[in-house]
């Protein structure tokens, strides 16, 4: 099994909520900052994104790719690559679990990347933990702005 790389922060909104925002792809320019567009190819009988393109700008990093979607509920939601012009491997899921104390959610983020170039396995994880801190930091700020799809 490849490795990955995990990371969790507290959200002060129910599990349902978090999954809003996380299930809402059209808003992700708004607030993921690499993301600079996202378009649902098809959804599933609840509505929720089967299939999604996005297109990164992350600096030396710009890719367009297709990632197919699969849905626990409001618990959880994983993630894996289609097509892409640079990556071999972009698995990922969100994990969300509700403390019992009235309305905050652990969100845990796990990601494994590989991309088509030679890359030191050190540099590849710290690639992805930036990707996970980044992606929980404004997931975070966005759920708990507000923000409402």
């Amino acid at each position: 099994m490849a490795e990955h790389t995990r990371s969790s922060i507290i959200v002060e909104a129910e599990p349902a909520e978090v999954m809003r925002v996380i299930a809402d792809f059209e808003r992700y320019p708004e607030w993921t900052g690499e993301v600079k567009e996202a378009e649902v190819l098809s959804r599933d009988d609840r509505g929720r994104a089967e299939r999604v393109r996005l297109l990164l700008d992350a600096g030396a990093i710009k890719d367009e790719h297709t990632l197919a979607y699969e849905w626990a509920g409001d618990g959880e939601v994983r993630w894996s690559l289609v097509r892409s012009q640079m990556l071999r491997t972009l698995d990922g899921v969100y994990s969300l679990r509700a403390l019992g104390d009235g309305g905050r959610t652990e969100v845990t983020y796990q990601l494994t990347v590989d991309v088509k170039i030679p890359m030191l396995g050190m540099i590849k994880r710290k690639a992805e933990k930036v990707i996970i801190d980044r992606a929980l930091d404004g997931l975070k700020k966005r759920v708990e702005s507000g923000a409402r799809s």
